[in-house]
Order: C-alpha cells, then structure tokens, then sequence
C-alpha cells in the first residue's frame, strides 16, 4: 500500500460536512435504546437502512447469531478462578489448578479476534449488521468503512472520575497506550492455577480476590442499563450516512465502497466476526481496505497505532502513512502514537491479514469522551471532530482508488 500515500488527496467533495444534519441524525439514533444483539439494535439497523435508501444508497440487514454480553463469558471465567482458589485454599490444589487454568483459557479465548469459545454454551439472539455498497462491484479495489450501531452497558468501572485521578497521579501523561482494564479479569484465575500448582497461598489469595472483585464487576455491568452511545459508536453511524451522501454527489472510480455497520460490537464484536465469516472469503487482500470509524466526537481525532487485549496488535507502516499523509494535506490534526490494550471492529479484518487502519477520538486525557457513561449524549458530541473523521474517510477512500 505503500504506493498509495505518493498522490495528492483528490479536491472532489472534500470539503466540510454539515455538522447540523450530523447532529440532527445522530439525535435521532440516541433515542433508541440498543443494546448489543437486541430488539433495540435491529431498531436501529432499520432506522439506518432507511436513512441510506433515502439518501439514494441501496442497503440490507444481515442477520447473524451472537450471544450479545461480555460480561456474562467473563464473569463465568473468573467465577471458575474464584472457585478454584478457594478450593487450593481448603486444600484441593490439584481442583483449583484445574479450575484457575480453565477460567483464565475461557477468558483468553473469548478476546476478539479468537473464537469466543466461554460463550459458545450461553444464550444466543440476533445481531444485525448493516451492509450497503456504493461504486461498481467490478471495481478492482475495495474499501469497507465501518461503524457499529449497538451502545455498551454503563458500569463503575467507565466511571470518569477514575482518568482524573490516574491523571493526577501522572500515570496518563507517561503512557501512550490506554490502561489494561482486562489485565485483572484473566490475572484472578491465572494467580489461582500458579498458585494453586506452587503451593503458594499468598499467591492463590491474591488470585482469589482478584477473580472474585472481577466477578462482582462483570455483574455489576450486567445490571446497569445502556447508556446513549452518542459517540461511542453513533458518531461513526452519522459518518456512514455522511460518506453515502457524499459519494453519491461526487462517486469515486475505479473502487466499490462497503458501508458496513455492524451489530454486538460491545460484545466483543461479533457482528463483525459474523461479517468476515460470511464475507472474507469474497474479499481479495491484496485489494482491500479495511477502516474503521470509533467515538469520532471527541475532542481530538487520531489514528489508532495498534490494539489488542493480550497482544498488541500493530497496523501496518503503509496503512498509517495513507492517512497521516492525508490528515497532513487537509491540515487535520492527530493525536500521536496512541494504542489501545482493547479492541476495536478493526482488530478482525487486521489479524485476519488485511490492510486496516482505525480512525478513532480522544481527551485530552487520552479516553474516549463520555466512554461508556450515562452522558454520552450528542449535545456532549464535539462535531468539528466528527466531521474531520468523514473528511479524512473520504480523502482516504480516493487515495486508495488513485492508485
């Protein structure tokens, strides 16, 4: 891809979007309440899809089977360590061993991009993902920009007083990658089964609290309604509807563009597993681009440098170079070199081998504004930003299909 970042950013269709057509769709998407795999998401799939035809773009809903939580698999993960600590402690080491091992793999197995194994025996319903194509389907090249449209559940652990103390305790100005919130939850059952082979109680003690406070978390999250999802993921909803609105007025050649919104992100992006799944197979990586739109309506636009949840994940050289070139040309500011011990929609299409890259937001306290909280509203949404993100989408899009 390399090649691509040698030309200039076409001046077709380039400039500023309308920010009050943004937030007037993007207060109509908050309203519906849309958890991961819900009755509220396919709501919301409906209500976009009708937005796209509006706009002239054809567009469907694929439905897929998706368990919808996270905090359910993980809660089991570490409800097993806690178990198996408690059972080394009363002298059955060889059980909690067991029991340790097999919460801290389930847990493994679960982070995107692996199988999701813990979930398999829970409850599935139905996420719905939303595809829409623009541009010749003969076209040599491909360009799947993505969002997703289902909202998190809010918890005490996204409570935004906890950035403000790690930033005054210095921690966020030393670090350019977001703190590991999932380094406990597989710590707890993976302390048990060490200690639990070692013989060593202290180990096993602080494995079994850990496995134990992460069980109560993972509950407690459960418990709580769903918040908004203004930014965290509506803002790129609104993207999408703005990219469509812009390619039709000003089509790209030579490049189909796939529109893709996809269910159950928050749950561990299933929606976007069921799409590789279906589709991978019919996409060339040799002439496909995969990127990614995340919480673009906080104060500062970035492109993410990598991501993972146990291995950091690095995007490739070339992909970054494309758009910090384009960022460059339209005189578009980003964050530096930040990187996320999470995951994104983007971690699928990019451990699966494809040319990928991230466009997300921050803080000045390198979060996501509002992120995962009761005010994560549109009226909290900066749209300066949002409209950076479509800019840089679009400057990306024909960069790639000049080449």
């Amino acid at each position: 891809m390399a090649r691509h970042t040698n030309g200039t950013t076409s001046s077709a269709a380039i400039g500023n979007p309308d920010q009050a057509w943004l937030r007037a769709r993007l207060e109509e998407l908050e309203r519906i309440p849309r958890p991961s795999a819900s009755e509220g998401e396919r709501r919301a799939a409906e209500w976009l899809v009708g937005r796209l035809r509006l706009l002239g773009a054809d567009a469907r809903i694929e439905a897929a089977a998706a368990h919808g939580t996270y905090w359910w698999p993980l809660g089991l993960g570490t409800a097993l360590g806690a178990l198996g600590g408690i059972a080394a402690l009363r002298g059955r080491r060889a059980l909690g061993a067991a029991l340790g091992a097999l919460g801290a793999a389930g847990i493994a197995s679960d982070f995107p991009p692996h199988r999701r194994r813990l979930r398999a025996p829970l409850a599935q319903r139905t996420a719905y993902n939303v595809v829409c194509e623009i541009g010749d389907p003969r076209a040599p090249r491909t360009v799947v920009v993505s969002a997703h449209h289902d909202a998190a559940h809010s918890g005490l652990v996204f409570h935004p007083a906890l950035p403000r103390i790690a930033d005054r305790l210095g921690l966020i100005e030393r670090a350019d990658t977001s703190p590991p919130l999932m380094a406990p939850v597989i710590g707890g059952p993976l302390l048990v089964a060490l200690g639990a082979l070692t013989g060593a109680r202290a180990l096993t003690k602080v494995g079994t609290a850990l496995a134990a406070t992460a069980t109560a978390a993972m509950a407690e999250i459960g418990a709580r309604q769903v918040v908004p999802g203004a930014n965290d993921n509506g803002t790129a909803v609104v993207s999408l509807l703005a990219l469509a609105r812009r390619l039709a007025e000003a089509p790209v050649p030579g490049v189909r563009v796939v529109l893709l919104s996809a269910g159950a992100e928050e749950s561990f992006s299933e929606g976007m597993k069921a799409f590789g799944e279906r589709h991978f197979d019919s996409l060339p990586r040799d002439s496909t681009f995969f990127l990614c739109l995340e919480s673009t309506g906080s104060p500062h636009l970035l492109v993410l440098r990598g991501e993972g949840f146990l291995k950091m994940h690095e995007y490739p050289a070339a992909a970054l170079e494309l758009l910090d070139s384009a960022a460059a040309e339209l005189g578009i500011w980003l964050y530096p070199n930040l990187r996320l011990h999470n995951g994104t929609d983007g971690l699928e299409p990019l451990a699966a081998g494809y040319e990928a890259a991230v466009i997300a937001g921050c803080d000045d306290r390198k979060q996501p504004a509002n992120y995962h909280w009761p005010n994560d509203l549109a009226e909290n949404v900066d749209f300066g930003t949002v409209a950076d993100g479509i800019r840089l989408s679009e400057a990306a899009i024909r960069r790639f299909a000049e080449a």
